[in-house]
């Protein structure tokens, strides 16, 4: 399994037309339970990249920051959700361009 999504029940039954596993989570305590099997078991299960909700990513917080910056394996991707992009988020092009100092 190259990747794994976390998140709501609708985008994860997308997911699986594509042939992506997953798991559910409608809060803070499923999504933090879902995440600690997932990393656990990555290099078990050669989960190299963990796609996450926003939503899912907010509940997870500061576990999630201090995982990403471990630099290990699977590597974390967020996606809108099912209601679309929350306010103030950016997207990553728009942190790349930011960093670089772009503005268009």
């Amino acid at each position: 399994m190259d990747y794994f999504f976390i998140g709501e029940a609708e985008l994860l039954s997308s997911f699986r037309l594509v042939g992506v596993q997953g798991e559910a989570v409608q809060n803070a305590e499923e999504a933090r339970e879902a995440f600690l099997k997932v990393i656990q078991e990555g290099e078990a299960t050669g989960c190299r990249v963990l796609i996450l909700t926003e939503e899912a990513s907010d509940w997870l917080g500061d576990e999630l920051v201090q995982w990403q910056l471990t630099g290990k394996y699977p590597l974390v991707v967020e996606i809108p959700g099912i209601m679309g992009r929350q306010p103030g988020r950016k997207t990553l092009v728009d942190s790349i361009r930011e960093a670089i100092g772009i503005h268009v």
